[in-house]
């Protein structure tokens, strides 16, 4: 099994369940030409993003980590009239990118509301509660990120916390790559944490092999 199988399976997936998007297009051709890193979320990633918030109903939702918006617009998409997304962004320049492709879509600040400045910062400004909660921003904080994620829910909220299983890193328990240790510093946080029910699934594709948690607030 190869990478470029996963990638070739995902293509196909996403021909055969997606159709074409010029909005989500644009967003990473934008973010492309802008410098971002490339790594938004996958298309079939996306619409699981979507397809889980409109499962919980999601009238509030949270994100943590905006890069260019393209999981903002997928997110932003499931909610219903009158409802708010708050997505979290460190780099100004990321943030300039993502507020022209929120525009783009059809989201404006009164729908997708940009903060930008360090999460740590900008989470105990927040009040809640949030329905949905998607995190996906640097690993070395995810126990705190989860820990104000956890605060600004209600019982039911969703939480999904992208890239957990890095490769298979996280079980290397004595390395020094501070990303995974933040991961598992994060999993040994949900362990004795009796708020949440949470489980992690691992995943192939054109991302590479990595995974994501899925929890619920009780």
């Amino acid at each position: 099994m190869t990478r470029e199988l996963w990638t070739a399976v995902d293509d196909y997936l996403a021909e055969a369940l997606l159709p074409a998007d010029p909005v989500l297009d644009a967003a990473l051709a934008e973010s492309g030409a802008a410098g971002l890193p490339a790594i938004a979320v996958s298309p079939t990633q996306g619409k699981l993003l979507n397809l889980l918030a409109l499962t919980a109903g999601a009238r509030s939702i949270l994100e943590i980590g905006t890069l260019g918006g393209y999981s903002t617009i997928w997110l932003a998409r499931a909610l219903p009239p009158g409802g708010t997304l708050v997505t979290c962004e460190y780099d100004p320049k990321h943030a300039a990118v993502a507020r022209a492709n929120l525009d783009r879509a059809g989201f404006g600040p009164d729908v997708a509301d940009i903060r930008v400045g360090a999460a740590l910062d900008t989470l105990p400004t927040l009040t809640g509660p949030f329905d949905f909660v998607f995190i996906d921003a640097d690993k070395t904080n995810l126990a705190p990120y989860v820990a104000e994620a956890v605060r600004l829910s209600r019982p039911g909220t969703t939480i999904v916390v992208d890239n957990v299983v890095r490769d298979g890193a996280v079980l290397d328990a004595a390395g020094t790559d501070p990303s995974v240790r933040g991961v598992r510093e994060m999993f040994a946080a949900l362990t004795g944490d009796d708020r949440v029910d949470a489980t992690a699934i691992q995943t192939v594709g054109n991302k590479g092999y990595d995974g994501f948690v899925l929890a619920r607030v009780r």
